[in-house]
């Protein structure tokens, strides 16, 4: 019998896919950008991860008799998928300054777009797409607001940002903080039981804290005032779960109507919340963004 369980587990781990691992330098800093690719793809998206946790707790995550990871789902789903772990999150050092600024963010995201795009063959080109989680889809969309001649559209996910709130003015005076990062922090998202399972919860809380120990230090929030929903002139999908506190129907509602682009989705993850990539409903949510995407692929002649 241990021989037998010893095999199976070989067997399993074998058939785990293995993201590639990409080194990006985006103005003289280096990058993890981990990679699945799809068997034919019909296009690409770069992952963009929220404020806590990096891209491979978040979007590949590996549960024991579960399929969980994101990034394989949307790979079966027709994409090149792509997994950005910003400055000081993940695989991705700290720069000099030991902060991250939204600016900062959002010009690594473009860069990251650019490489994503020139390593493609010519002639082979696939639109490019963006997924933002929480913060991540603040990034995204200010990217898209910035170059929307580079993107296909944008995914935002539990996006949660109030464009009738400006955010507060945040002084970099002081040193970084560099708080430790906790299980009771990891396991917050996921706030409906019938959602997910209790062993991607504990695989999750093991991953992130694995992979992002200390909490990466922000400042100068207030430029995400720059947003402004009318000047996103890209097709957009804006997704979330219904039991979502971060991303409440009120403010998506805003979000959605005030959108400058004619092409747009909303759609509501019944029984979801924040964690909704991670949960039962991530099904549906790959079924939108596939569907989303296929909607602007360009017919064969």
């Amino acid at each position: 019998m241990p021989l037998l369980l010893a095999t199976l587990l070989l067997a399993s781990q074998a058939a785990v896919r293995q993201p590639v691992k990409h080194d990006v330098v985006v103005d003289g800093h280096h990058f993890a950008v981990w990679q699945k690719r799809g068997a034919q793809p019909r296009a690409a998206i770069l992952l963009l991860h929220g404020r806590t946790w990096s891209s491979l707790p978040n979007f590949d995550l590996q549960v024991a008799g579960e399929k969980r990871s994101f990034m394989d789902a949307l790979a079966d789903a027709g994409f090149d998928v792509f997994a950005l772990d910003m400055r000081g999150y993940g695989a991705t050092a700290r720069d000099q300054t030991s902060w991250l600024t939204p600016d900062r963010a959002i010009a690594d995201v473009l860069g990251v777009t650019a490489w994503l795009q020139q390593r493609m063959p010519p002639g082979q080109r696939l639109p490019v797409y963006l997924f933002g989680l929480s913060r991540g889809a603040m990034i995204a969309a200010m990217a898209a607001q910035q170059r929307p001649e580079i993107l296909a559209g944008v995914v935002l996910l539990g996006f949660g940002f109030d464009p009738d709130v400006q955010a507060a003015a945040t002084s970099g005076t002081a040193r970084p903080e560099r708080l430790q990062n906790t299980a009771s922090s990891a396991e917050s998202d996921f706030l409906t039981k019938d959602a997910y399972t209790p062993a991607t919860v504990t695989a999750f809380a093991r991953a992130a804290l694995r992979a992002d120990p200390v909490l990466v230090d922000w400042r100068d929030e207030n430029q995400f005032n720059a947003f402004r929903p009318a000047q996103m002139q890209v097709p957009a999908l804006l997704v979330h779960g219904a039991r979502d506190p971060q991303a409440p129907v009120a403010i998506e509602q805003k979000l959605f109507t005030r959108f400058g682009t004619p092409d747009k989705w909303w759609v509501i993850l019944p029984g979801a919340d924040h964690a909704a990539h991670l949960e039962k409903s991530a099904v549906e949510l790959v079924r939108a963004i596939a569907s989303f995407a296929r909607r602007h692929e360009v017919p064969s002649p």
